[in-house]
C-alpha cells in the first residue's frame, strides 16, 4: 500500500500533461481494482442490553424513537468508543474484549497505555493493577510483586491486599499472565479468595485459562487495524519514579506515538489522551498531526472541581481542541430532567471538541442512582432506561462527539438510530 501512494504521489508531482495521460490509460483498472484494506468487514451485533435499557425507559417521544428502530440494519460509529473495549463483560484490555467491542460498532477503540520493566508498552488501566486485573497471584510470578498478598485481618478489619505492577515484570513475563474482570476480594483470606472478586452485576464467563489473553501496545494496534477501527490510547501516569532507568517522561510519551508511525497509522485515526497537561503540550509541540486531536482528559471528582470558561478557554489558547470529562461533569438537573451543566456549556463556549467517560460502569442504575459518575444527576436517574435519557442529552444537548461505553453496544444503537457518525 505504501508502494501505490508513493507512485501515485510521484505521478500526481509530475506536469499535467503526464497526469492526464496516465489517468486516461489507467483510471478504467484503477476502478475495478478492490480496496487495498485488510480490515474485517463485521456484522454489527449490539446484544440484548439497548433494548432492555428502553423497555425501561418511560413513556416519552424519544423512547417511541428509539424502538422505532429496533430492526434497523446498524452500522460501526466512531460515536461509540470502545472503554477498555467491552468491559461490562470482557476482562478490559484483553484480546477478547476489544474484539467484542468491535463488533458492537465501535468505531473507536481505547488502548490505556503502560510500561514494564523493560520499557514495553503494553496495554493496562494502571501500572500497578495486575493483582486485581490478572491472575498473577495464582502464578509463581506473584512473588516478583511489589508488594505480596495480605489477608484480611478480622482483628483489625484490615482489608486483604496487594500490589503488582508492570514494571515488576519484564514483557516476556507480562505476555504470560491471563486478563480477568477487574475486582477483588477485601475479606480474602487466601489469593485464591482474592482474585475472586468480580462485581455481581458483571460476569466471570469470558475470564477462563483460554481466553483473558493480555496485549502490548503494538499488538492492540495491529489488532486495531484489522479490526478497521479508529484509536484511543491513553498515556497512563506512571507509579514509579520518572525517569524510569533513563526512559523519561518525554520518552514515553513520544514512544507511544512512535508506534503508530512505525505502523504507518493516520494521525487522523488516533485520539491520544492523558489526564496530564504536559502529555497534551508535548504532542502538540513535537507531534502537532497527532496533537491536534489530543484528548485532556477531566481529572475533576466532583462538580465543584471543574474548571471554568476562562480556564477552559486558555486550554484552547494552548492549542488544546478535545476535552474528556466524566459524565456528572456534563449533566445537571433542571425542572426533575436531565439538561446540559456549566461546565458543558463552557467548553462548548470555549469551542473544545467533547467525548464523555465512562458508560456503564455504573452497575445497577436503580441502586446506586448511577454512583459517583452521574453525581451531579443523581435525583433524577431512577432506572437502567436513564442510561438512554444520559446519552440523548449528551448527544442532542451537549454535542458530544463521542461516548466511552463498558457495552459499546448501547451507543451504537442509540448512533444509529439518531444518524450519527
Amino acid at each position: 500500500m505504501n508502494a501505490v501512494k508513493h507512485i501515485l504521489f510521484s505521478i500526481l508531482s509530475t506536469t499535467s500533461t503526464m497526469k492526464i495521460t496516465f489517468f486516461q490509460l489507467f483510471l478504467p483498472f484503477i476502478v475495478m481494482m478492490p480496496a487495498f484494506s485488510t480490515a474485517q468487514a463485521l456484522n454489527v451485533q449490539v446484544g440484548p442490553r439497548p433494548y432492555f435499557l428502553m423497555s425501561q425507559m418511560k413513556p416519552s417521544a424519544l423512547k417511541s424513537q428509539l424502538e422505532s428502530c429496533s430492526n434497523k440494519p446498524l452500522e460501526k460509529t466512531d460515536f461509540s468508543n470502545g472503554h477498555r473495549g467491552a468491559a461490562l463483560m470482557f476482562p478490559e484490555h484483553t484480546k477478547e474484549s476489544y474484539e467484542a467491542a468491535a463488533r458492537m460498532g465501535a468505531g473507536v477503540i481505547e488502548c490505556d497505555v503502560t510500561f514494564t520493566k523493560d520499557k514495553a508498552l503494553v496495554c493496562r488501566h494502571a501500572q500497578n493493577d495486575l493483582h486485581t486485573t490478572t491472575n498473577i497471584l495464582l502464578t509463581p510470578l506473584a512473588a516478583k510483586c511489589t508488594k505480596a498478598f495480605s489477608p484480611y485481618d478480622p482483628t483489625t478489619k484490615t482489608p486483604a491486599s496487594a500490589e503488582c505492577r508492570t514494571t515488576d515484570l519484564t514483557l516476556v513475563e507480562f505476555k504470560s499472565l491471563r486478563g480477568k474482570m477487574d475486582g477483588f476480594n477485601p475479606m480474602a483470606l487466601t489469593p485464591a479468595e482474592f482474585v475472586n472478586g468480580t462485581p455481581k452485576w458483571r460476569t466471570d464467563l469470558y475470564s477462563g485459562p483460554s481466553s483473558g489473553t493480555l496485549m502490548t501496545h503494538q499488538e492492540s494496534i495491529a489488532l486495531f487495524k484489522k479490526l478497521g477501527v479508529k484509536m484511543t490510547p491513553e498515556l497512563k501516569q506512571a507509579v514509579v519514579p520518572m525517569p524510569f532507568d533513563g526512559f523519561s517522561q518525554a520518552d514515553y510519551a513520544q514512544t507511544m506515538l512512535d508506534d503508530y508511525k512505525a505502523a504507518d497509522v493516520m494521525p487522523s485515526d488516533v485520539f491520544p489522551q492523558s489526564f496530564h497537561l504536559a502529555d497534551i503540550l508535548y504532542w502538540i509541540r513535537h507531534e502537532p498531526a497527532f496533537g491536534q486531536q489530543a484528548v485532556f482528559l477531566e481529572a475533576a471528582l466532583k462538580p465543584d472541581d471543574l474548571p471554568n470558561l476562562e480556564q477552559l478557554q486558555q486550554y484552547k489558547a494552548k492549542g488544546i481542541q478535545w476535552v474528556g470529562p466524566p459524565l456528572f461533569a456534563l449533566l445537571d438537573v433542571r425542572q426533575q430532567a436531565m439538561v446540559p451543566s456549566r461546565y458543558a456549556q463552557d467548553a462548548k463556549a470555549a469551542g473544545l471538541s467533547i467525548i464523555a467517560w465512562s458508560l456503564e460502569r455504573s452497575g445497577l442504575m436503580a441502586d446506586s442512582h448511577g454512583g459517583w459518575y452521574y453525581q451531579s444527576v443523581r435525583d433524577v436517574v431512577q432506572s437502567e432506561g436513564d442510561i438512554m435519557e444520559a446519552v440523548h442529552v449528551l448527544a442532542q444537548d451537549v454535542g458530544v462527539r463521542g461516548i466511552f461505553s463498558d457495552w459499546p453496544g448501547t451507543t451504537t444503537y442509540y448512533a444509529n438510530c439518531m444518524g450519527l457518525r
